[in-house]
C-alpha cells in the first residue's frame, strides 16, 4: 500500500512539472527550441529577457530580445518585449518600431497594442494613443482600461 501511494506522488510530481505554463510576456515561454545544440536560442534569450524585464534590468532585457528576434525574427513576444524594455529606458521612437513589428506578425496581440498606446502617450500623441485604445477596447477589455488610464494621466 505504502508503495503505491509512494509511486502516485512520484508520478503526480512528474505531471506537475511536465505541465506547460501560461503563455504570456509576464512568464517565460513554454516553447520547445527550435534546434538544440550549442548557443542561445530564440526561446532562451526571450526567457532571460523576460528575467531581466521582471528585475528592470531594461538595459539586458533589451539585449537578449534583440537577440532572441535576430535568431527568430518572426517571434511576435520577443519583438514586444524588446519594445517594451526600449520603452522603459526611453527609446520610444525605437520600441514604436519594435511593436509595428510585433502587431505586423500579431495584427490582434493586445499586449502589443496596449503597450504602443502607452509608447504614444509618452510621446505626446494622444489622438494615435486614443485611436489604439479604440482598436484594443473590443480585444482585451482590461487592457483596454489600463490605456485609457495612461491616456487620462497623459492629458
Amino acid at each position: 500500500m505504502m508503495a503505491i501511494r509512494q509511486i502516485s506522488l512520484l508520478m503526480l510530481g512528474f505531471l506537475l512539472a511536465a505541465a506547460p505554463a501560461a503563455a504570456d510576456m509576464s512568464a517565460p515561454s513554454s516553447a520547445p527550441a527550435a534546434k538544440p545544440g550549442p548557443g542561445p536560442t530564440a526561446e532562451s534569450e526571450f526567457n532571460r529577457g523576460v528575467r531581466a524585464r521582471n528585475a528592470k534590468d531594461w538595459p539586458t532585457a533589451t539585449a537578449a530580445f534583440q537577440k532572441a528576434v535576430e535568431l527568430r525574427p518572426g517571434y511576435a513576444e520577443a519583438w514586444n518585449g524588446l519594445g517594451y524594455s526600449l520603452r522603459n529606458q526611453g527609446k520610444y521612437q525605437e520600441s514604436l518600431k519594435a511593436y509595428d513589428e510585433a502587431l505586423r506578425l500579431r495584427p490582434d496581440f493586445p499586449e502589443a497594442l496596449e503597450y504602443l498606446g502607452e509608447a504614444y502617450v509618452k510621446l505626446g500623441r494622444l489622438d494615435d494613443a486614443r485611436r489604439i485604445h479604440d482598436r484594443l477596447k473590443s480585444l482585451d477589455a482590461g487592457r483596454a482600461r489600463e490605456l485609457a488610464e495612461a491616456i487620462e494621466k497623459g492629458k
